[in-house]
């Protein structure tokens, strides 16, 4: 099993790039947001690995973060995501916005991923929402379920409101659960709006 390679990349490709390690050139499999991070060939890189064994092949998936193969590993174990779909949404969606978007249940972002419809976006939701907490990309201390029960209409209504002025929801959803849970009981719709805008503004 390859845990990484460390070696001179010698050429980038659309959804792929080849690491010379010794004169030995390997074909890894790697999201366009690892592709990005990578050197101009031919400079030096190293390369996280998952090694996928198949009975016709062995195939090489490359990340340039621990955070990004933990979530192509949780991803690849839902029924439908295979490696290429699972590379698809890591090349839309960074991990931590793939917390937000789980915990929001924000199927919108997902079908965003090419290869990602209606359905399998509904499976996923299913299946990780409840991991994403645990996952790399958590920063902010995200907790499931998102809504709360005491604010689950103001926090509704005010990313409804926050949609219409261009915001995301993986990104104001994160901002509104934080602001309700300061003022706790105490919040309004008008307050949970004025302080989300102030701190998404930043």
């Amino acid at each position: 099993m390859i845990a990484f390679l460390c070696g001179l990349v010698i050429q980038v490709d659309l959804g792929s790039c080849v690491v010379d390690v010794n004169g030995v050139g390997y074909l890894v499999a790697a999201s366009t947001r690892t592709l990005a991070a990578l050197p101009h060939p031919p400079e030096k890189a190293r390369l996280l690995v998952e090694t996928v064994v198949r009975e016709d092949a062995i195939l090489l998936y490359g990340f340039t973060e621990s955070a990004e193969r933990e979530w192509f590993r949780l991803l690849t174990g839902v029924q439908g995501v295979g490696a290429k779909v699972a590379l698809g949404i890591l090349s839309t969606l960074t991990p931590s916005e793939l917390v937000a978007v789980l915990m929001a249940a924000d199927k919108a972002s997902l079908t965003r991923a090419p290869g990602v419809g209606g359905r399998l976006a509904d499976r996923i939701l299913t299946e990780l929402r409840d991991r994403a907490g645990k996952m790399p990309g958590n920063a902010a201390g995200l907790s499931v379920p998102l809504v709360a029960t005491h604010a689950g209409g103001i926090e509704a209504d005010a990313l409804m409101a926050l949609a219409g002025l261009g915001f995301r929801r993986v990104e104001a959803a994160p901002v509104v659960r934080r602001v309700l849970d300061g003022y706790g009981d105490a919040a309004t719709l008008d307050s949970v709006l004025r302080d989300s805008l102030k701190d998404l503004a930043k």
